[in-house]
């Protein structure tokens, strides 16, 4: 498997600060939109994107709802520790089910003033959840895994226990995760702005930002012109905001995301091939690693008892079976009949960098990102060396930039 020199030096362009959005458009939908389609750009406002979409297309966005992933402890020495949940461990790797644990988790963290936490030493948090006094306690499990034990326990004054998700607590407890590049602490309008209005499924340490701009009203315009959609589930992690610091970028380390396929979203994907629009990286990312699995279940033997997984140069592999869109999907569908599977749970950490070949999207909205990041080889794999045009189009024209930032749809 010989794979390109992907230099990161050639994906990098000038951002200035001042681009940068620290806060979102009010209304959503007021945003700009800057619609590319074959070799030509446009500007119009987000609110109009149903007139640009193709007749055809099938969005897909993804439901993921961002957690208070940040939880900020202070010892009795008054020292402060910031613990940032990153994925749970034990008694489950599966996220769904790892926040309706009622007494205690296991989460891989990151672990802000490591080093004034002794690895013998029980941090804990008490405050009231209605009229339930609520201690949550955080004790190491593994501390050069960064692996860290939640336990907790909720009590009434009349001594009366009661079983509290950890969703409810992290809720209660923590805090939005803004991305690093807004310079900025978390404020009260972060809850919501932060999250897209379908987010459902908890489980993100950050938001699939393209998906921020849509509102009802967008919706309700999508419906009138008979575009249909439908949510896959992918928790984004921490890892979306890792620099890459290797000149080759093919080098660089990926980490793995959960991914939530139902048996239903597979079948509609199926009847919409030709017409898929991903909403967001993530969604592309989501829809290109489901075309994988599909051809690892054709070529490698025992595939059926094995887990999703898709590693993060699967797609450069040399593959004796290489499917159609059609075939692949047919294939990961057979595959859940057989296994009785409702939906598919499973991790992805597919790189997607110039050379790839798009499999299932053939469009994309998204907003304006980071310069030298792996989010930036996605677009230019996407829309070829036209990503130095789009930017420059971009900042000519004062569009925002970033996670709170404006939008493209990308019609390549």
């Amino acid at each position: 498997m010989k794979l390109p020199e992907i230099l990161l030096a050639d994906y990098e362009y000038d951002l200035p600060d001042e681009k940068i959005a620290r806060y979102p458009v009010e209304p959503r939908d007021a945003s700009k939109l800057m619609v590319y389609r074959d070799g030509k750009i446009t500007h119009q406002r987000f609110l109009e994107l149903s007139d640009f979409l193709p007749s055809n297309s099938f969005l897909v966005f993804n439901d993921t709802k961002v957690i208070p992933a940040r939880v900020f402890f202070t010892k009795s020495t008054g020292a402060g520790i910031e613990v940032f949940l990153l994925h749970p461990e034990e008694p489950t790797r599966i996220i769904n089910d790892a926040m309706q644990q009622t007494t205690s988790s296991v989460w891989s963290c990151m672990v802000g003033n490591k080093k004034r936490w002794k690895s013998s030493e029980t941090l804990e948090y008490c405050f009231q959840i209605n009229s339930y006094q609520v201690v949550v306690s955080a004790d190491w499990v593994d501390i050069e895994k960064n692996w860290v034990k939640f336990c907790w326990t909720a009590v009434d004054a009349e001594g009366t226990s009661k079983e509290l998700t950890f969703a409810e607590i992290i809720r209660a407890l923590g805090e939005i995760p803004l991305p690093p590049y807004l310079n900025r602490k978390t404020e009260t309008g972060d809850v919501e702005n932060y999250q897209t209005v379908y987010s459902k499924i908890e489980g993100a340490v950050a938001a699939p930002t393209a998906g921020l701009h849509f509102t009802e009203r967008v919706f309700e315009q999508l419906s009138q012109k008979n575009i249909k959609h439908d949510f896959v589930t992918l928790h984004v992690g921490a890892g979306t905001f890792q620099p890459v610091k290797v000149a080759n970028a093919v080098e660089h380390t990926m980490h793995a995301e959960q991914v939530v396929y139902k048996y239903s979203f597979v079948e509609n994907i199926l009847k919409h091939v030709g017409g898929i629009i991903a909403v967001g990286t993530t969604s592309m990312r989501s829809l290109e690693s489901l075309y994988w699995f599909g051809v690892k279940l054709a070529n490698e033997q025992g595939m059926l008892n094995e887990a999703f997984f898709i590693e993060k140069l699967t797609p450069y592999q040399t593959y004796q079976h290489l499917l159609s869109p059609q075939e692949s999907l047919e294939m990961v569908l057979r595959y859940m009949k057989v296994n009785g599977l409702e939906e598919v749970i499973g991790e992805t950490e597919i790189m997607i960098f110039p050379s790839y070949k798009f499999q299932l999207c053939r469009g994309l909205i998204t907003n304006y990102h980071q310069p030298k990041s792996t989010l930036m080889l996605l677009i230019a794999a996407f829309v070829g060396q036209n990503w130095r045009t789009i930017y420059n189009e971009a900042l000519t024209n004062n569009y925002r930039f970033l996670s709170y930032g404006d939008s493209s749809l990308l019609l390549p």
